[in-house]
């Protein structure tokens, strides 16, 4: 029985749970994790963060930075949003999303973008190809209907609640939310315009996004709206980043078409004027 009758007390059953393990933590520092990337050097980690099943995270990163995320039992679904962390009320933009690079399915050399046509983040790696774009995350009253409970910290936490949480710990609020998109989950839209889910591609799945210019990111870790399974299924979610270079002229992505060139040339522009 742990004692925390008195202040004394409280202390010191707090300073005796020094050094506790979970499975779900981020690694101090990031280069100690225990799942490093194969060929990447620890020593450049600078987030490291196994993600629980209906848990979140958020993390600032630099410009340049690469973000894996890594399914690991297949069952992770990976909603994501992405702020300017230099000036937060540029974001992440759904709908140019699909729509600047003529290409609703997230995939390998997607750009993730702002309503301002500048490149947040770009997808460069992506072993899965089952993403979404179009849903968004669970909310409190769908996941109350579909599970019978939306609290963060019950059995079946909603994504909206998840990234609220998030949100509040970089000073942003419900507010401040747009759509996000899904890793890991896939959807594909149907010739009368319905949505169907594809479910994941299976345990090891990973996607890498490039960090175009200083970035908030927010994650929850939850069940996809359209997931047909009627228990609460999620599995843990694998975070790790490093160190890397921003997009540049000589990316074969940066000229792959002139809606891409052009917001490629928007980002730099705006990171050079700010001394990014």
């Amino acid at each position: 029985m742990r004692n925390t009758a008195t202040v004394f007390a409280a202390r010191d059953d707090a300073r005796a749970q020094a050094g506790t393990q979970s499975d779900w933590m981020p690694y101090l520092p990031a280069s100690g994790s225990p799942f490093a990337p194969a060929g990447v050097d620890p020593a450049t980690l600078t987030w490291a963060e196994t993600v629980a099943p209906g848990g979140y995270t958020s993390k600032v990163v630099a410009r340049g930075t690469r973000i894996r995320f890594s399914d690991v039992t297949g069952d992770a679904c990976a909603n994501v949003l992405l702020f300017s962390a230099v000036a937060p009320w540029e974001r992440l933009n759904v709908a140019d999303t699909q729509k600047v690079p003529w290409q609703a399915y997230l995939g390998e050399g997607h750009p993730l973008l702002s309503g301002d046509g500048r490149v947040l983040a770009t997808i460069v790696r992506d072993t899965s190809g089952r993403h979404d774009a179009f849903c968004g995350t669970t909310s409190d009253a769908w996941n109350l209907r579909t599970y019978g409970d939306a609290a963060p910290e019950g059995p079946s936490p909603s994504g909206r609640a998840l990234l609220t949480l998030a949100a509040s710990k970089q000073g942003l609020g419900p507010r401040d939310l747009p759509p996000s998109v899904g890793f890991f989950q896939g959807v594909r839209v149907e010739a009368d315009g319905g949505f169907r889910w594809l479910g994941s591609a299976g345990a090891g799945a990973e996607v890498d996004l490039l960090a175009e210019l200083p970035l908030i990111v927010l994650v929850a870790n939850t069940a996809h709206p359209l997931d047909p399974r009627p228990e609460f299924t999620v599995g843990p979610l694998r975070v790790h980043a490093w160190r890397a270079e921003p997009t540049g002229p000589a990316d074969e992505r940066f000229t792959r078409t002139p809606e891409l060139h052009r917001a490629y040339l928007n980002t730099i522009d705006h990171a050079e004027a700010r001394g990014l």
